[in-house]
């Protein structure tokens, strides 16, 4: 994620994990949460920055827990520079991940929501919410994709790839157990690597999605 931003300034939604300040020092990083570690605590869906004072926001495991993407969309608009990017890492719902997400995972997974629906935020929503479904509906295929950059022109979508074939599910995401040992992560990942362009789109677990501003 790190290695597709543009370098410049970059804001980090969702930030209360703490774990891309590691990559990326600089980050203003923020989530609706409050945190020691954050630099601001503010909602995704009016952040409280001037126009284009940013030349990425970075996402991770955020976009679907987002009440009004569109609200957001047009927000990360407005605070980005022109060539500014976006990137965001997300589950991805395939036909293999579909199930282990429906079934082994406690977040929904909603694949008939309107992810640009209308309408106000609810304050009382809890952040935790979530559909797993909605980067998907999203980005998944190019029909969604044109059905976006319709919508918000002032992106185009410059990469979408799906990415975590076994190594995401074998480590129980989130969990505190894992069912691959340290010694083979690097050559499962490697062999993820060879194979995701092939096969990702029926198997992948991840969608990393980059969009940039027009």
């Amino acid at each position: 994620m790190a290695d597709a931003c543009r370098s410049g300034r970059s804001l980090e939604i969702g930030g209360g994990s703490g774990n891309f300040k590691s990559f990326a020092p600089d980050v203003v990083s923020t989530d609706i949460l409050p945190a020691t570690w954050l630099d601001s605590v503010c909602d995704a869906h009016s952040l409280p920055f001037a126009d284009g004072c940013f030349d990425n926001i970075v996402m991770f495991d955020v976009l679907h827990h987002l009440q009004r993407p569109a609200l957001f969309f047009a927000e990360a608009a407005r605070v980005l520079r022109p060539g500014g990017r976006m990137v965001m890492l997300e589950p991805a719902i395939t036909l293999v991940s579909h199930v282990f997400y429906a079934k082994f995972h406690p977040e929904l997974v909603n694949m008939t929501e309107d992810p640009l629906a209308e309408g106000p935020v609810n304050p009382d929503c809890d952040p935790y919410d979530s559909n797993q479904g909605i980067p998907s509906l999203l980005f998944g295929n190019a029909a969604r994709r044109s059905v976006f950059e319709n919508r918000f022109p002032e992106f185009s979508i410059t990469t979408t790839q799906h990415l975590a074939l076994f190594a995401y599910p074998l480590s129980g995401g989130f969990r505190p157990w894992s069912l691959i040992p340290d010694c083979l992560v690097a050559p499962v990942t490697a062999l993820e690597n060879t194979i995701a362009p092939m096969v990702g789109r029926a198997m992948g677990f991840r969608l990393l999605t980059v969009l940039e501003r027009r």
